[in-house]
């Protein structure tokens, strides 16, 4: 009997080289579960995640799936109920990926394939240094950008569009995506401000939130106008985007289905 489970999952993506497993490291965050999943299944085990996050990139929410055989599951695990399997399997996870939910799916569920949009989120603390304990999930900035500037810019962004020049994909599959929204949002704390901005959208291709974040933050300090995105759009040329923001602001914050 084949069962599938449904995961969400939250981890820090600092020490990681991304989530999809690769034949030269070990060290992603699909191959470390699936890994622990396999010795305690006793079965190779392939999980699905929901979307690809990039070296040092967070998440709060990515959604996964895996299928087991129960019949090489051993009577003892058969027996536990979704609770207690996630509260063994976190037992087993790194200090750094934790299992939030865990629950028994329908056979033809695909974290990927069924997933209707995601929520994408950027922190950006604006001080003229980061605090140690938070560095390593904000970008930091010297001077406060112009948000109203920055929002306005968003209109070109919103919709249907080819995010080809918003990319780093190598690919001959469309690239057509929509993004049905982006908002802001600010937190005065520890000594500096924080900008948070989240997009939401049926999907993104590789490093597209990140160049979008440098192209928002080009406009909003003044460095380029507005015209940029049409130019980039017009163009379809990647190379005109103003810079790739680092990783550690960006977070996965909630897999619609």
């Amino acid at each position: 009997m084949i069962k599938n489970y449904k995961l969400v999952l939250e981890y820090d993506g600092t020490r990681y080289n991304g989530w999809q497993k690769q034949g030269n490291t070990d060290n992603t965050i699909q191959g470390r579960i699936e890994n622990i999943l396999s010795k305690y299944y006793n079965q190779e085990i392939e999980i699905h995640g929901s979307g690809r996050t990039d070296a040092g990139v967070h998440a709060k929410g990515q959604v996964a799936n895996y299928k087991i055989n129960s019949k090489y599951v051993s009577e003892e695990i058969s027996n536990l109920t979704c609770t207690e399997i996630q509260r063994e399997l976190n037992s087993y996870l790194p200090e750094d990926i934790r299992i939030l939910e865990l629950d028994e799916a329908n056979e033809r569920f695909h974290a990927r394939l069924n997933a209707k949009s995601k929520t994408y989120r950027y922190c950006i603390f604006v001080s003229d240094k980061r605090p140690v304990f938070i560095r390593k999930y904000c970008m930091a900035l010297n001077s406060m950008p112009d948000l109203q500037a920055m929002e306005a810019a968003c209109d070109k962004l919103l919709g249907t569009h080819d995010l080809a020049p918003f990319s780093d994909t190598k690919t001959k599959k469309s690239t057509t995506r929509t993004i049905y929204d982006i908002t802001f949002s600010t937190e005065e704390n520890d000594g500096g401000i924080y900008i948070y901005i989240d997009f939401t959208g049926d999907g993104f291709l590789y490093h597209t939130v990140r160049l979008l974040v440098g192209t928002l933050l080009s406009i909003g300090l003044g460095k380029c106008s507005q015209t940029i995105i049409d130019e980039i759009f017009e163009k379809n040329n990647r190379k005109l985007v103003p810079f790739l923001a680092p990783a550690e602001g960006l977070f996965l914050m909630k897999v619609m289905y």
